[in-house]
């Protein structure tokens, strides 16, 4: 496990204790920051680490440094610092976008709250970069976690993750963000989601339909380029089987709805969402709904005021 900017390791003795340069945080370059927000943000952590620095040479204990470190091995998974997690498998959802699993030790999980995010961190040409995701895998599940993941073909992180085989560690930290929730808080939610936005809204789904006092309904949109784009299809046909889950999708590319599956055909529809469709989701929803959002920015700022305006409520839209 390691550190986020982390201090050179070098370890110090007697002859080279007040090097204290070596032991200097650096600060980070714009491509390790994420851009999702974290709290603690890597400059957050930057400052904070070079506070501690700061004030372990003035009082010229080194000692200090190390008790940090020693607290952070200790943890499975941290906000400031990062773990290593062994790949275990690649499931391939699309041409581009695959399931990685990691492995966690035997019994335990990572301890994520609904809707909540990793930070990934990978080194390509000696430039360090980070980007967040989020587990699709169940809250609770033991022994492992899973990540829908997108590779881009000029994409920086891409390129590390290309080269990842069974068997790699690879760094996380976290977990950041997350949607407070609880059993039958909400009559209704809304979830509006493109391409692997649909990653937060997996946890919170299985959260309902695995929870039989559970008595929320949910509206899942799916927004993809064809049909062949849609993730999760598998989970998706089996959740949409729940007495309170209906699922759409909304396909962008599709040339023709004789294109898909005939189960498929009567929820699905051509083109892109707008006010007029939701709308009618709207009308047909059966209790006071909620609304979550996630996709690009695009996206997430285009349903967010389509929403505003068909309920005409701010209170009750949230976007990861």
């Amino acid at each position: 496990m390691m550190g986020v900017r982390h201090w050179q390791r070098q370890v110090m003795t007697n002859n080279d204790k007040n090097d204290w340069s070596s032991l200097k945080p650096v600060e980070p370059s714009a491509a390790q920051c994420c851009g999702s927000g974290c709290s603690p943000c890597i400059y957050d952590l930057y400052q904070a680490e070079l506070e501690l620095w700061e004030k372990a040479k003035e009082k010229d204990n080194p000692d200090l440094l190390r008790k940090i470190r020693v607290q952070n091995r200790n943890a499975l998974l941290t906000s400031e610092t990062f773990s290593e997690f062994p790949l275990c498998s690649v499931e391939q959802e699309t041409e581009d976008t695959g399931r990685y699993r990691f492995q966690l030790p035997s019994g335990t999980s990572l301890g994520l709250k609904l809707g909540q995010h990793l930070v990934l961190r990978g080194v390509v040409n000696g430039m360090e970069i980070q980007r967040a995701y989020t587990p699709i895998s169940s809250v609770d599940v033991q022994g492992f976690f899973e990540v829908l993941i997108k590779v881009y073909e000029h994409g920086l992180m891409s390129q590390y993750i290309k080269c990842w085989k069974p068997g790699d560690s690879i760094a996380w930290r976290g977990p950041f963000g997350g949607f407070l929730y609880k059993p039958n808080k909400f009559g209704e939610l809304i979830m509006l989601c493109s391409g692997t936005g649909v990653a937060p809204m997996l946890p919170i789904l299985t959260h309902v339909t695995d929870n039989e006092d559970d008595e929320t309904f949910i509206t899942l949109v799916v927004c993809a380029r064809n049909f062949q784009n849609v993730y999760m299809k598998n989970f998706l046909r089996e959740q949409s089987r729940f007495w309170n889950v209906r699922i759409f999708y909304v396909l962008s590319q599709e040339q023709s709805l004789d294109n898909l599956p005939m189960s498929y055909r009567e929820n699905s529809k051509l083109g892109r969402i707008d006010s007029e469709f939701l709308a009618q989701v709207l009308e047909t929803c059966r209790r006071k709904p909620y609304t979550l959002v996630c996709g690009s920015v695009s996206f997430t700022e285009d349903m967010t005021a389509m929403m505003k305006f068909l309920q005409n409520d701010i209170t009750s839209i949230f976007s990861f």
